[in-house]
């Protein structure tokens, strides 16, 4: 076991982190308050590949392994949550069930576009009354003359207002909801296919966020991903590759509210000396410095896992639940150390506080994340 980065993860850290600097760090603080999609820097992200990290490089993507994918994301969401958001998005349900479950017509006809970033995917799961419950979805898709008619609201869509290219759950059997499902390519300008308003979030304000609306929507048979029935199954595999994303992007946010509190604390001076030299202090920041280490290493084993072709829900649930976790008390401990500052939307460290909670929300709530490790767990008991 080898806990000392490979020079090509470095390469692609130090890359990355020089894009996100240079391009996004200057206007985070603007696309936040304005719930700004920066259209000028995705064009710029666009060559760099950040659209196909893990699409084969035969289709135009990149073809990374793992652990780069989670160093590109973490490193996007340390500079700015909701473009981070936006590609891990992109990449892990977006683009990768593609990957995994397409066929090589529908590979050859929709990952180049996604590689390129001409199209921004999106994954339709969420709805008013189904969520962590799948099996409630009410979206359906009826086959009609050759055709799948798919009528259903979405919400909480991420990347939904920019979306060209949304993989849509529906139901196609009423009476086997878990069993009878399926995941369907819907592409923007559809007809009946239209995008809602945009949700005035509280974190990720730079992702817009919205209600996806299908009326009438008639697909080929062509935009039916895998087989009839295969909806439930397809979406778990993209979820436990989203949730990695998620704990990469988790990470970057916990990077950079305790970098920002390290650099205020030795700059902060109380009682005529730097608060950095005060005890309290230096314990939050050892108990920052030891999460974010340890969030990291579990990250990565879901990563190795993963590359290694083992299974790896149980890892990736892990993983998301605590680096989710991590961000979220990382993000309040540094707001802490800045005091009355940290709670001002001048400072960083209010928007990282922001972005870290729906972390342990979407992909699979911490909740859910338990039940997952928890059944992996008794399964090997029994």
């Amino acid at each position: 076991m080898d806990f000392n980065p490979c020079m090509k993860h470095k390469a692609v850290r130090k890359t990355v982190r020089k894009f996100a600097e240079t391009e996004l760090g200057p206007i985070s603080h603007e696309i936040d308050r304005d719930s700004r999609f920066p259209w000028e820097v995705v064009e710029k992200m666009r060559p760099l590949n950040y659209f196909g990290l893990q699409v084969p490089k035969k289709y135009g993507g990149a073809g990374l392994d793992t652990i780069s994918y989670a160093i590109t994301v973490e490193e996007l969401s340390r500079v700015c949550a909701g473009i981070g958001l936006c590609v891990t998005v992109h990449n892990s349900v977006g683009a990768y069930p593609i990957v995994r479950f397409g066929t090589e017509e529908q590979k050859k006809r929709f990952l180049p576009g996604l590689a390129s970033g001409e199209y921004i995917g999106a994954f339709c799961l969420t709805e008013a009354n189904a969520g962590s419950d799948a099996g409630a979805v009410e979206t359906t898709a009826v086959y009609d003359g050759g055709e799948y008619v798919v009528n259903g609201t979405k919400v909480f869509v991420t990347n939904g207002g920019v979306c060209h290219l949304a993989l849509t759950f529906a139901v196609m059997d009423l009476d086997d909801r878990r069993g009878g499902a399926g995941v369907f390519i819907v592409e923007k300008g559809m007809p009946g296919f239209s995008v809602g308003e945009l949700e005035d979030m509280c974190g990720m304000r730079a992702n817009q966020v919205s209600s996806l609306f299908f009326e009438d929507v008639r697909l080929p048979e062509s935009h039916l991903l895998g087989r009839p029935g295969d909806g439930l199954k397809i979406g778990l595999n993209a979820l436990d590759t989203g949730r990695i994303g998620i704990g990469a992007q988790a990470l970057g946010i916990a990077q950079a509210a305790f970098d920002a509190a390290v650099k205020y604390s030795k700059e902060r001076q109380q009682f005529k000396k730097p608060i950095s030299s005060f005890q309290t202090i230096q314990n939050y920041i050892a108990d920052m410095a030891t999460e974010i280490d340890a969030a990291r290493l579990l990250l990565y084993r879901a990563c190795a896992f993963k590359d290694a072709g083992q299974a790896f829900s149980a890892e990736a649930a892990m993983a998301k639940l605590y680096c989710s976790t991590v961000a979220t008390r990382v993000t309040n401990l540094a707001l802490q150390v800045h005091g009355g500052y940290g709670y001002s939307k001048e400072y960083d460290v209010e928007r990282y506080f922001r972005d870290a909670k729906v972390t342990e929300i979407y992909e699979g709530t911490s909740e859910v994340q338990r039940m997952v490790v928890a059944r992996s767990v008794l399964s090997q008991l029994t």
